[in-house]
């Protein structure tokens, strides 16, 4: 379907002459989207939103290249989360403009306590509405990774699970253990540790049996664990500044989904995390705790690399100012600070605004060495 706008043209002689401009109808989409469903609240060129019902994914998508078949132009919109991106790719390559935006809570205090899917689509397609009329803060997009980066994103996520699964059954048969009163060491499962686990006469025989299965969970995470971590060092960047381990800088530079996204240092300190909350009114204010949005592992590994620059990067910036100050709590506040300055930095240099010596930094070739 079609708005067809007549407007009045005025010739050389005189005389008027009508010229038809054909302008596309514009359909927002808001989608609650679930493992089975997608409930869909619908807007039709900036009129009432209704509900369009909900559909099998496989339907919402019919239903999509029909609406484009009649003429609209779709704007659309859903929550990133379990879903993934996997729609979204969908509906680009029909040819959806879609946005994959920040989780929030829907509704308000006028809601009363009232969420279902319906209110939730409905709310997202009017956030969505604003967003396209310039109100850029109505909805906080999220970047798509590409494919590849979602891959090798993947393999990283799946390692980091494999290490807490077995971190999970060492805090399990440790605790088994100091249960009944047997002390053991960090390494209770192997060597030394596991001989004196089995020889101490307060072990019994249901104890073995449970040992022995997380022991076995152990042992096979471990095995697994290896190859996936030289997999992981071999995507990061081949030559890295003195003490950044290879594996950190693939876990940063895929959770960050790519340094080439962001268009400003600001728009990587947000991402970060790490920048302080702020209460300002009347020209009066302080700075709070960070405020923690955006990546947490990004944050982690950040913090992480900081505290290593400071034995392998003793004169970069922001490591001077912290190597300086001897109270625990200003350190820890620093470090903060220095984690948010080595994200910026970082991004500058593999973007090409700037050099490892201009920053004060000292380059290596890629190792193993986290």
């Amino acid at each position: 379907m079609q708005n067809t706008l007549t407007t009045a043209v005025s010739k050389g002689n005189g005389e008027e002459a009508t010229q038809e401009d054909t302008v596309a109808r514009v359909l927002n989409l808001g989608l609650d989207v679930h493992y089975r469903q997608v409930t869909v609240a619908m807007q039709e060129d900036g009129g009432r939103i209704k509900a369009a019902g909900k559909m099998s994914h496989g339907a919402f998508l019919n239903w999509v290249r029909a609406k484009l078949a009649e003429g609209w132009r779709i704007e659309s919109c859903y929550e990133a989360g379990a879903s993934g991106y996997w729609l979204h790719r969908e509906l680009v390559e029909l040819g959806v403009r879609n946005l994959v935006v920040v989780p929030k809570a829907m509704g308000g205090p006028e809601a009363k306590r009232q969420k279902t899917d319906k209110r939730d689509s409905a709310q997202l397609c009017d956030a969505l509405d604003r967003y396209l009329r310039g109100q850029d803060k109505a909805l906080s997009v999220v970047g798509v990774p590409t494919l590849e980066q979602e891959e090798h994103r993947g393999l990283i996520r799946y390692h980091r699970q494999l290490i807490k699964d077995r971190t999970r059954a060492e805090a399990r048969g440790k605790g088994l253990l100091c249960a009944q009163g047997i002390e053991v060491g960090g390494l209770w499962w192997q060597g030394k540790g596991w001989v004196a686990v089995h020889s101490d006469p307060r072990l019994k025989d249901w104890m073995q049996e449970q040992l022995a299965d997380w022991r076995k969970k152990i042992l096979r995470a471990q095995a697994e664990e290896k190859p996936l971590r030289e997999r992981i060092e071999a995507l990061a960047p081949e030559s890295l500044p003195k003490g950044v381990g290879a594996y950190s800088a693939a876990v940063l530079h895929y959770e960050m989904k790519g340094w080439e996204r962001f268009s400003n240092r600001r728009q990587v300190a947000s991402y970060t995390g790490l920048c302080p909350g702020i209460h300002l009114s009347d020209s009066r204010g302080k700075e709070g705790s960070i405020n923690r949005c955006g990546n947490r592992t990004v944050r982690w590994t950040l913090v992480e690399m900081v505290w290593r620059l400071m034995i392998w990067q003793p004169h970069y910036g922001p490591v001077r100012q912290l190597a300086a100050v001897k109270s625990k709590r200003a350190k820890k506040r620093l470090v903060v600070k220095a984690a948010r300055r080595l994200a910026i930095d970082l991004w500058r240099l593999e973007t090409g605004q700037t050099t490892a010596e201009k920053l004060g930094l000292i380059m290596r070739l890629r190792t193993s060495s986290n």
